[in-house]
């Protein structure tokens, strides 16, 4: 029961407007993962401005709970934000809320970057007001840019381009160690200052202030750059036709965008709508798509734990690592400028080829193989961390830098990457982005894990801790693992055919060897 407008969607040449769209929603994903971790880079900073104590003879730092606040804020804004925008997404469509996140996330950086107030509580309390409503931006450009690219892409390379949106966030986190790395550079060369073991006071420099303001709001500019753009994109067909009903309107679109002529099939349509009308709260979701739902959900809760644990507490690592010097010996620009050299190297080589080996295998691969792989590898690569600590913290610092490194190339080439891709092709049009932000949200509450339970353990920096949260971070991955079996292979067929809209049965009456090899096909197949 296909339509002719989804056929023609399914079976386009790849052409230069995939290409502008992969653009435009990849440079959301750019601004979201700098905003979200762009603050690891000042937030030492942050605690040698407003939190030194004279008394302690240690350079100042954010109390636990203020670190843990500043730093998962965002976080909590960015899980709201995805369900919010992801039940708006398919109520009011694709296009309509696609740029109100981007104006929350131009705003919300710059205002970031100010503060109402000059004691640390005023200062504080501002950056986390504004930080929380960056957040709830960001959350919703997952479910409504997975969701675009998807209805978008041709069934060929539709896991490649919206594994190339997602990648945009690796190029993010790269830019995001690079701009700290530029601007602490700068103002390091302009405002010279003793380390701290030799001038306690004189060693933060007060121009500090203005740098991670900096830092933060640079994060509004490719926001901003790409808002015209994001605009004119028409609403995607699928939504057009299948849940606004109109398949004139889809039709006259698509032929646009991909240059072909297309029929409008109204009465078909009417039929379509008529045998795809039960609700995600109704029992039929629950027994056609339940086991997906609680599948994407779940890998996307246990990747994010270890994820967000490992980019939020790089900062406590580093040292450990020796890629930079202990804070005694730096003082507070030079922190700065340390740490976000070490993200920057980190990301460049650990980070980023993950991101792309998947945008260039997840065809070849598929996404449940890559999903599975890459669980493994980051629990084999933690484990090994956490049992060796010792040892490479003191013996080898070189190997721990390339089995920490490995981790984040598994990764971005694996469940990092796959978790986004597979809400946005699991489900049924009408509810593909309410989903798609169910189990990113599912995902951010793992984040929070990450960031108000692991950063936490480890902010003192003490050995025995980091050891025992990598080893806690390895065995959930090894739970993700499992998990990823509650999933079923997509590539190379229809969204409607995934979905099972098409009146083929779902599949979840797949076999778990047709789910690996992606070759599954409905027997009533043949009859229709």
């Amino acid at each position: 029961m296909a339509l002719e407008v989804l056929e023609a969607l399914d079976s386009a040449r790849t052409q230069w407007y995939h290409v502008t769209a992969i653009v435009i929603a990849g440079m959301g994903f750019f601004t979201d993962a700098y905003d979200l971790f762009c603050i690891s880079t000042v937030s030492k900073l942050l605690g040698r401005l407003y939190y030194f104590d004279p008394t302690t003879g240690i350079p100042g730092k954010l109390p636990p709970t203020i670190n843990n606040i500043v730093t998962g804020v965002a976080l909590v804004g960015t899980l709201t934000g995805q369900l919010v925008f992801g039940y708006l997404g398919d109520k009011l469509g694709r296009k309509k809320v696609y740029g109100i996140t981007l104006i929350l996330m131009v705003a919300c950086a710059i205002c970031s970057g100010l503060s109402f107030g000059s004691s640390a509580k005023s200062v504080i309390g501002t950056l986390c007001f504004f930080r929380f409503w960056l957040g709830f931006g960001i959350g919703g450009d997952y479910p409504l840019s997975a969701t675009i690219m998807s209805e978008y892409a041709n069934k060929r390379t539709r896991g490649a381009f919206i594994a190339a949106v997602f990648a945009m966030q690796g190029v993010g986190i790269i830019f995001a160690g690079f701009i700290s790395m530029f601007f602490s550079a700068v103002f390091r060369s302009y405002y010279k200052a003793p380390i701290f073991s030799k001038d306690a006071v004189l060693s933060t420099q007060p121009e500090g202030d203005l740098l991670w303001r900096l830092v933060l709001m640079i994060g509004a500019v490719p926001a901003a750059m790409t808002y015209y753009w994001r605009m004119k994109m028409p609403e995607t067909g699928r939504y057009t036709a299948i849940i606004e009903g109109n398949a004139k309107q889809a039709a006259a679109d698509m032929a646009r965008v991909l240059d072909i002529e297309i029929i409008a099939e109204q009465d078909k349509l009417a039929e379509f709508k008529a045998a795809n009308d039960y609700s995600l709260w109704s029992s039929e979701f629950f027994n056609r798509h339940g086991r997906h739902l609680i599948g994407t959900m779940s890998c996307w809760f246990l990747l994010d734990i270890a994820f967000y644990s490992q980019n939020l507490t790089q900062k406590d690592i580093f040292p450990a690592m020796g890629l930079i010097d202990k804070d005694s010996a730096m003082n507070a620009i030079d922190e700065v400028f340390q740490t976000s050299r070490a993200m920057f190297i980190i990301a460049l080589f650990g980070t980023f080829p993950g991101y792309w080996f998947t945008v260039f295998f997840i065809e070849k691969i598929g996404r449940f193989k890559i999903q599975l792989v890459g669980f493994f590898m980051m629990s084999f690569f933690m484990f090994i961390i956490g049992v060796k600590y010792d040892y490479l913290k003191h013996d080898n610092k070189n190997l721990f830098a390339l089995l920490y490194g490995l981790t984040f190339f598994f990764a971005n080439f694996g469940p990092n990457s796959t978790t986004f891709v597979l809400p946005a092709e699991l489900f049924p049009t009408r509810v593909r982005s309410t989903c798609h932000a169910l189990s990113a949200a599912a995902g951010k509450a793992g984040a929070m894990v990450g960031a108000f339970g692991i950063q936490y353990y480890t902010l003192d920096g003490k050995p025995g801790k980091i050891k025992r949260a990598m080893m806690i971070l390895a065995v959930t991955n090894l739970l993700g693992f499992f998990c990823s079996f509650l999933v079923t292979e997509t590539k190379g067929r229809s969204l409607e055919e995934i979905s099972g809209e098409d009146g083929r049965e779902s599949e979840l009456t797949a076999t778990p060897n047709d789910r690996v090899s992606g070759t599954h096909q409905d027997s009533r197949t043949e009859k229709m």
